[in-house]
């Protein structure tokens, strides 16, 4: 009987139950849309930290250079050259040849928007008495994932905490 379906056995039965919060797997629907929402915001990190690193770099130092994009993120050049090069073609970054790095007004506005989420996390956390390295360390992986719903929860637990 080997590969072959058992006597009565149909797609429908095996489908899961809606998900309680009992540990009880989620729909197929519902996970589905939730491991495509992680995916997104997995693809859409790396711009994130590429154009709120380009930021800090402006705003601290007066320039973002491709060899200390490099080095703060711990990658090489090639995969700084790429990832700008991307950047680029979406429009987040004016460049030329040996020259400094600078955000367009949708890299500015990209950069802001990851920055106030970050903010927003870190803040949260540090609220529940996280310390603040751990704060800052876990609100860099966090800001990517939390929706626009958990992030205003966040900031209403931290305001009624004032």
């Amino acid at each position: 009987m080997s590969g072959q379906r058992r006597r009565g056995s149909t797609a429908k039965s095996r489908e899961p139950k809606p998900q309680q919060n009992d540990g009880s797997l989620a729909t197929v629907e519902v996970q589905a849309e939730s491991f495509r929402l992680m995916r997104e915001a997995r693809a859409s990190q790396v711009v994130d930290d590429y154009v709120e690193l380009i930021a800090d770099l402006i705003d601290n130092i007066g320039e973002a250079r491709a060899v200390d994009i490099a080095a703060r993120l711990g990658v090489t050049m090639p995969t700084v050259n790429n990832k700008l090069k991307r950047l680029k073609d979406d429009g987040l970054i004016s460049q030329q040849p040996y020259r400094s790095i600078f955000l367009t007004k949708k890299g500015r506005r990209l950069a802001e928007a990851s920055r106030e989420r970050h903010r927003v996390v870190e803040v949260f956390l540090l609220s529940l008495g996280v310390s603040p390295e751990t704060a800052r360390n876990d609100a860099e992986g966090m800001e990517h994932y939390a929706s626009e719903e958990t992030l205003a929860a966040f900031t209403k637990f931290t305001n009624d905490r004032e």
